[in-house]
């Protein structure tokens, strides 16, 4: 799963969502919510923060008892001033940060890798006592923390919330940056960029497997 963004020059980072962008957007929906307990009066049933979750994802669900990124999406810019994110100069960028940090929050909670929430997967996304885990990024049998850069031909990629985000510039200058291993750039068609990108994190998934199966063993 790689969101890619047009470069206009070697430099260029794609807009990605790291860690503490994702973590700081499920910090301020956490705090909205928590706004809307109400604590049981005398004589009036207050709401808990679980029955608050219930209502919001009834009321977002086109009825197949899931939300999906668009949902979970609508649901969180109900309240947008509250989760604002200013981490770009440009509103373009900011929009697109945060569309990437709810995909971000999908892929920390969905237990059966189906891309959508469940209410439990829902419950346990904004669940305020929480930790979600830290995801490393692979390569080449390294292990890159959250944040880490490489150059692959004259693209740049970072490591976000567990994947390699690259830019998606089509490499035809000779003198463009090449793969930290020094070897010889070529030029690559946006097809077979977009082929290296998927080889990238799907090496990724295999570090990530073995590494189950050796916890299992």
């Amino acid at each position: 799963h790689c969101q890619e963004k047009k470069a206009e020059h070697a430099a260029a980072s794609p807009v990605v969502c790291y860690v503490a962008d994702r973590n700081e957007l499920r910090h301020r929906v956490i705090q909205w919510l928590q706004t809307e307990v109400v604590p049981d009066g005398w004589f009036v049933k207050g709401s808990n923060f679980t029955e608050i979750l219930v209502k919001y994802f009834k009321s977002y669900d086109n009825g197949d008892s899931q939300l999906d990124s668009s949902e979970l999406l609508k649901f969180i810019q109900h309240n947008d001033s509250n989760v604002d994110m200013q981490s770009y100069a440009d509103q373009e960028s900011n929009k697109l940060l945060r569309s990437l940090c709810v995909d971000a929050l999908i892929e920390m909670s969905d237990e059966n890798s189906d891309w959508k929430l469940s209410f439990d997967e829902f419950l346990n996304c904004l669940k305020p006592g929480f930790n979600p885990p830290e995801k490393k990024c692979a390569l080449e049998d390294e292990t890159y923390k959250d944040g880490a850069e490489t150059q692959v031909e004259c693209n740049r990629c970072v490591c976000a919330c567990g994947n390699w985000v690259c830019t998606a510039m089509t490499c035809n200058d000779k003198t463009a940056v090449v793969e930290e291993t020094g070897e010889a750039g070529q030029e690559m068609t946006e097809e077979e960029w977009s082929l290296r990108v998927a080889e990238l994190n799907k090496h990724q998934e295999t570090v990530e497997k073995m590494k189950a199966i050796t916890k299992e063993a």
